[in-house]
């Protein structure tokens, strides 16, 4: 073997052995987790059994949805204590409206400082009138992400179609953007800006590093379907949709939601797991 010949196997060598480090660290892994309302039955007959059973399904966390906001912080210790023991975290919570008022704020903030969660998100404004009703509703996303920044937390919100909808000039999705500040998350859901007919790929590209979160809700445009297919049967151009929130739109965990199928909900969750991965 002659020193050059020696020296390129070693260099080899040593690169193969460095290979599986790098391609480690160059690929982040997004976090996947499940909107519980996918679950709302199994939810409300057995709200631990059915937590134990989304951590066995292989989830990395979920999101609880408004009636949480019942719980007491007991409830939320205990909880917490079903999640660290099945080894799933909770990554946001879904609200209603009273979770934005002075003291609905500060219970939301303390259940989700127990259960772990980093994000307190919006589910629904309720009925809002014109675009001056949703630069209000703008205002109190950012006046909460002020009130609870110190206790490690950010407001979120949670589309659905009309604000994707054109409303006089403008669309509410663009004044809720618009007039938040970088604090309050913008989380997509997929399925039904895809249903309002807007691109979600154009809307994660226009607005870098707010979307660090994204319904993986599925919706499909044959009559009957909408949004009981399961993930990867409808029209979301997934590849697209994941290249543009991971490279611009900040993405820090995704969230799988499915409003019904022609399978039971643990099962359907199952199956949407198995289909994102």
């Amino acid at each position: 073997m002659t020193m050059d010949n020696s020296f390129s196997r070693r260099a080899l060598l040593a690169s193969m052995a460095a290979a599986p480090l790098a391609l480690r660290a160059a690929y982040k892994k997004i976090p996947v987790g499940l909107e519980m309302y996918s679950v709302r039955n199994e939810l409300k007959k057995d709200p631990q059994g059915t937590v134990r059973a989304v951590a066995a399904m292989g989830y990395d966390g979920l999101e609880f949805f408004a009636p949480y906001f019942d719980w007491t912080a007991d409830d939320a210790k205990q909880m917490r204590k079903v999640m660290d023991d099945a080894g799933i975290k909770c990554f946001s919570t879904h609200n209603g409206p009273k979770s934005f008022t002075p003291d609905g704020l500060e219970h939301a903030s303390e259940l989700n400082q127990i259960l772990g969660s980093k994000f307190i998100v919006m589910a629904s404004a309720g009925k809002v009138e014109g675009l001056d009703g949703w630069k209000k509703v703008a205002e109190t996303l950012s006046q909460a992400a002020e009130k609870v920044h110190s206790a490690g937390l950010r407001t979120g919100y949670h589309n659905h179609q009309p604000e994707f909808k054109m409303m006089g000039a403008e669309r509410p999705i663009d004044v809720l953007a618009a007039n938040t500040t970088k604090n309050v998350m913008l989380q997509l859901d997929v399925g039904t800006c895809i249903e309002a007919g807007s691109d979600p790929v154009e809307w994660i590209d226009k607005h870098p590093g707010r979307i660090e979160s994204l319904h993986c809700k599925e919706w499909s445009p044959e009559a009957g379907k909408g949004y009981s297919v399961l993930f990867g049967e409808g029209v979301a151009p997934w590849p697209k949709i994941f290249q543009a929130a991971e490279h611009k739109g900040g993405v820090e965990y995704y969230l799988i939601e499915q409003e019904g199928s022609r399978f039971p909900e643990l099962e359907t969750a199952k199956r949407c797991l198995e289909s994102f991965k």
